[in-house]
Order: C-alpha cells, then structure tokens, then sequence
C-alpha cells in the first residue's frame, strides 16, 4: 500500500527526531563544557621605514666667452661656477643646457686636440654648406642653416652624474661647447643639480 506523503512525515510512520541546531551562543546543558575556541594571535605591524628625504635642486648659469667655430673643452667653466654645489652633492645629477639654436653641447674626449678637430671636420662633411647647399634659411649667411642641423645632430644638453662631490666623468671624458657659427658669440648655460646634498649644502 503506497503511503500518502504530508507534511510533517509520512502516514504510517513517525518522523525521525532531531536534535535542535545550536548557534555558537546557545545555551549549553548543564555541567557540558564549551568547545575550544581558536586562539587568534595579533602580531603587531612594524613601523613603516623614516621617508627618504626628497632631492635637493641647485640652479646655476653661466655665460661663456665668444669663441671660434669648431670643438671647445668648457667642463673647468662648469666647475668654477658649480663648483660649490657638485662639492656638497654625494649623489645626483648634473644636467647642464645650453639656450641656443646654433650651438651644441656634448660629452667627448677631453685629452687629444686632435679629436675636437676631427670632430668639426666630420660635421661639415655630414651638413653640406655653401650656396650650393639646399637650404632656404639663409637670413645670416651660409653658415646660418648648417649650424642650425649641426646643432640639432648634437643637443643642447649633457647629464653627467655627480658621486660624492665630484663629476662622476670617465678619465676621457669631458663636456664639448661646439659652435657652429663662423662668427661665434657668448654662450649662456643653465646648469641644474639635483640629488641629495650634505647638511651644508
């Protein structure tokens, strides 16, 4: 005989009883003892390491005499007016700009001569000049746009990093003024340190 199903159990037989489901919070019987409980461990952050300092900046300008056109060792002139900051500075740079068009900076050899001059005749045998050159901008003369392309093959900055007060160059290395003009003028630099600075500095 099939059993008809309602609720509460099955005709003909008696539901099975249940204990009641107990929360963490019910009341237990008298005399039981409470489950263990986890141990929780709070394990204190340390402190968050002292905030490095933020890097110093020191600006300096220059203005360098008029010189002749071709290759011109200027690191001494950045020296003598830095001089006292490249001293104080243990870690940075030195970034050093120049505010023309038609002259450039670079960082070259610093001993042979020679290499200077090679350097001026490569640079006129790669920018053609003369009336048979190809430019348009010739307001100031022949030399007007080929200083202008000279200036742009080299730049117009050098960033030298500067190690416990000095200018961390290599042996051979120095910074090049080129000018491109025949008739070359004063050249003003705009020198930046940036880094950190002793308690002097």
């Amino acid at each position: 005989m099939p059993f008809a199903v309602r609720a509460g159990g099955v005709r003909g037989r008696s539901p099975r009883s249940r204990p009641p489901e107990r929360g963490p919070d019910a009341a237990l019987p008298r005399g039981a003892r409470p489950p263990p409980r986890a141990l929780v461990s709070f394990i204190p952050r340390p402190p968050p390491p002292p905030a490095s300092p933020p890097p110093q900046v020191k600006q300096y300008t220059l203005t360098l005499p008029a010189a002749k056109r071709g290759c011109h060792l200027v690191t001494r002139y950045i020296k003598e007016v830095a001089g006292a900051g490249i001293k104080r500075c243990t870690a940075g740079t030195a970034h050093v700009f120049i505010q023309h068009t038609s002259a450039s900076l670079t960082l070259n050899e610093n001993a042979d001569p020679d290499v200077r001059v090679d350097m001026e005749t490569f640079l006129n045998l790669a920018v053609p000049e003369g009336r048979a050159a190809p430019w348009v901008h010739t307001d100031e003369g022949d030399d007007d746009m080929p200083a202008h392309c000279k200036a742009s093959l080299l730049g117009a900055s050098v960033t030298v990093p500067v190690t416990r007060g000095a200018l961390a160059l290599g042996t051979w290395q120095g910074v090049w003024l080129c000018e491109h003009r025949d008739r070359g003028t004063p050249r003003s630099l705009v020198v930046t340190l940036t880094g950190e600075f002793d308690a002097g500095g």
